[in-house]
């Protein structure tokens, strides 16, 4: 009896989501030397900002030139030397806490150390606020990862910075902080998706971003015309066809695009097709793609320069 056929890595860390629209996409899931390696350059990114910032509020503050005098009369030069002590625990702040948030909730979902790992942030489905599998990140699903991240990161240094403060036995808080450590670096090797806690409470996953720019990926000049380069149909599309989509599906569409799945973009020009009432473009779906992408955007940038915005098609009003 013949034995199992051996996976690569890369196949073991293959999986298929169902994207809230109904469409079929097969994703990598991040090595879990990538999500250590983004982290980690993260966490240096971090340091080096607060130290940057640090030296230069000292440098300002040395610039001011307050002395014991100023500080016991309250003077100007002491309140401005106050407001740059406030100014650093702000940023401090920012830095500690903004970091992952912002960078995670814009549109690429991911931070510079993964975005120079070609990794990302997707929804998994079955969190807190997390849309279905291969939908978009929610504010309540990035909150919850990256406050999970406060627990398995920093919980050690409260225990052994307590112990000091309270001048209480640090051995036994140093080991009881490497166990809790521990613990967490361990969970992402004894489940099959590498999730660490935050991702499991979340329902977020980390998987491998195309490397390909969209614009590489386009047939040449197809999606400007709006002409396809085997049939020679020209696709365009007028205004009521165009706006009963938005930014949502704008970046689906670029996924899949960008993917190249035959599959899944054939569910999708369906899709689309089924929306807008056309019948065209079955057996060439990608040119139809590409056409109806290249507008959508035009009409969506054409919007946001004047105004207007429209974020999905649940959203009301014209783009």
């Amino acid at each position: 009896m013949p034995g199992a056929p051996v996976l690569t890595d890369e196949e073991r860390r293959a999986r298929t989501v169902i994207t809230p629209e109904g469409v079929r996409l097969s994703i990598t899931l991040a090595s879990r030397g990538a999500r250590a390696a983004a982290l980690m350059i993260d966490l240096f990114l971090i340091g080096f900002t607060m130290t940057a910032t640090t030296l230069l509020l000292v440098w300002m503050a040395g610039g001011i030139g307050i002395s014991e005098r100023d500080l016991q009369a309250g003077t100007a030069r002491a309140g401005a030397l106050q407001a740059l002590v406030v100014i650093w625990f702000i940023a401090m702040f920012l830095y500690r806490n903004a970091w992952f948030l912002s960078f995670e909730l814009g549109p690429r979902g991911a931070t510079p150390g993964k975005r120079l790992m070609g990794i990302r942030v997707a929804a998994r489905g079955g969190g807190i606020g997390a849309d279905a599998g291969g939908g978009r990140l929610t504010t309540e699903a990035v909150i919850a990862r990256n406050l999970m991240r406060d627990i398995e990161l920093y919980m050690p240094l409260v225990f052994i910075g307590g112990a000091i403060e309270a001048g209480g036995d640090t051995e036994l808080a140093g080991w009881s902080g490497a166990v809790w450590f521990a613990v967490f670096v361990l969970f992402p090797f004894l489940n099959r998706d590498a999730l660490r806690c935050g991702d499991v409470i979340a329902g977020t996953w980390v998987v491998e971003a195309p490397r390909r720019k969209l614009e590489q990926a386009l047939s040449l000049g197809t999606a400007a015309r709006g002409a396809s380069a085997e049939t020679g149909a020209q696709y365009r599309f007028g205004e009521a066809e165009l706006a009963v989509y938005g930014e949502y599906e704008l970046q689906v569409l670029e996924r899949v695009l960008r993917d190249n799945q035959p599959e899944a973009m054939r569910e999708v020009a369906e899709m689309i097709c089924a929306k807008i009432g056309w019948t065209g473009g079955k057996g060439d779906e990608r040119a139809f793609l590409e056409a109806y992408y290249t507008q959508l955007r035009a009409r969506l940038e054409q919007g946001m320069r004047f105004g207007r915005r429209k974020a999905n098609k649940h959203t009301p009003g014209s783009g």
